[in-house]
């Protein structure tokens, strides 16, 4: 299992947790609240977590190229979501 994590300093973490999942919701299956959120791609799980002043996203799969497709994903929509910020999501590996 490949696992990636990634936290992005921000007071709209709920916010954007709730952006991503909902939107991500129209194709995939997803469920979340204010402070955390989970979606089930084809390529993979993502795992989101909110507090007052960061998000926490956790990414699982099982193939190299399932993950460079999740995390391009998540990038390009935390880029649009959150423009005015200009977060850059910079990923981990957690194993």
């Amino acid at each position: 299992m490949i696992i990636v994590t990634t936290t992005a300093n921000t007071a709209s973490a709920s916010k954007y947790l709730q952006q991503l999942c909902k939107h991500f919701a129209h194709k995939v299956p997803a469920a979340w609240d204010a402070t955390r959120g989970e979606v089930s791609f084809p390529f993979g799980r993502c795992r989101m977590e909110a507090t007052d002043s960061c998000l926490t996203i956790r990414c699982e799969t099982d193939e190299d190229q399932k993950m460079v497709r999740m995390k391009g994903v998540i990038d390009s929509h935390i880029e649009r979501f959150a423009w005015r910020e200009e977060l850059k999501l910079q990923w981990q590996s957690a194993e």
